[in-house]
């Protein structure tokens, strides 16, 4: 999963400060019982000193080294049965005296080998979390929160059905998007009306596709042009590095596209971020007020053409839940 260098920045830093805080649990454990029993002390000093014997009578050369090692190996279970029978008599907890790491698979280091131990991908999804939620809001509103009582049940003429059972396949199209998201899921845009509820299903998806390990960068286009425009035009070094993420992201998801300037530079950065995630093949959502004909006029036939046939439509109909809100108020 490519998180970003911030979340990862502040992933490996909360796993540093885990593993010290675990080692100075050890250190104090190791404190605590040597003052009650300073014959523990002498028992660790002990066993690490047969541990240097055992690996010295195993290199002997010019003579069988076996009864030198079974000489060592018994005097170093000795000590341990005495170590045992210490620690019972003392009552002290499994483990006490363990030096358990704060992962056992990587023993803190956040690596096994070259891949990303589960611990700190872990730490980096709730960093991710934290992050999603201070842009989305993303901890109030999920998909169960969802609701289609704001959409008329009254058939639309237009639609030939009514809004609100256009928004129950809405809804299920993007929680299924979302609970069943791989790498391979393609891409969605969610087009329909100010006040329909795209931005509420985009921190939906967010949400839920970094709950399940991905890395998820969302941002409004006002936003991501911004710092497009400063990667490309300061020598901001963070600026560069957000501007990274857009196209290193599991998924990316850009609200409100249209809201923007559009200027020469919006035109050429929108059609390298599409291009370059399609032919990645890296699954994009874009949300926008545009329908399809406007799209089609405000942006260039290379943009237009990426989104409406590389992107399943997703329609948002009905009327402004803001206005419905401020009439019941």
């Amino acid at each position: 999963m490519a998180y970003s260098e911030q979340v990862l920045h502040r992933a490996r830093a909360r796993l540093e400060q885990a593993k010290a805080e675990r080692e100075q649990e050890n250190a104090a454990h190791r404190a605590d019982a040597y003052a009650r029993y300073p014959r523990l002390a002498e028992i660790d000093n002990e066993l690490r000193r047969t541990m240097a014997e055992l690996m010295a009578a195993a290199l002997q050369r010019g003579e069988d080294p076996s009864q030198a090692v079974a000489a060592v190996r018994e005097k170093n279970l000795a000590l341990q049965r005495e170590r045992s029978w210490i620690l019972e008599a003392g009552d002290f907890d499994d483990g006490y005296l363990d030096d358990t790491p704060v992962c056992a698979k990587c023993g803190g280091r956040g690596y096994v080998g070259a891949q990303m131990c589960s611990c700190l991908r872990e730490l980096c999804r709730q960093e991710q979390k934290k992050e999603l939620t201070l842009l989305t809001g993303a901890a109030r509103e999920t998909f169960e929160g969802f609701r289609l009582s704001y959409y008329s049940d009254q058939v639309d003429p237009n639609l030939g059905v009514s809004p609100r059972a256009v928004m129950t396949g809405t809804l299920q199209t993007c929680r299924r998007y979302a609970q069943s998201f791989t790498l391979k899921s393609g891409n969605l845009l969610l087009n329909g009306n100010p006040g329909l509820g795209k931005t509420f299903l985009s921190a939906c998806i967010a949400r839920t596709v970094a709950d399940g390990g991905y890395s998820v960068v969302y941002e409004t286009a006002v936003h991501l042009f911004s710092c497009l425009e400063e990667a490309k035009f300061t020598d901001s070094q963070e600026a560069k590095r957000q501007a990274e993420k857009y196209t290193a992201c599991d998924l990316l998801i850009v609200d409100d596209l249209g809201t923007e300037m559009t200027t020469q530079f919006v035109s050429s950065a929108l059609y390298t971020v599409l291009n370059d995630r399609l032919l990645a093949g890296s699954p994009t959502v874009v949300s926008t007020n545009l329908q399809s004909d406007e799209i089609a006029r405000r942006y260039s036939p290379q943009i237009a053409s990426r989104l409406l046939g590389s992107y399943r439509l997703v329609a948002f109909v009905g009327e402004d839940i803001r206005l419905q809100k401020a009439r019941e108020t």
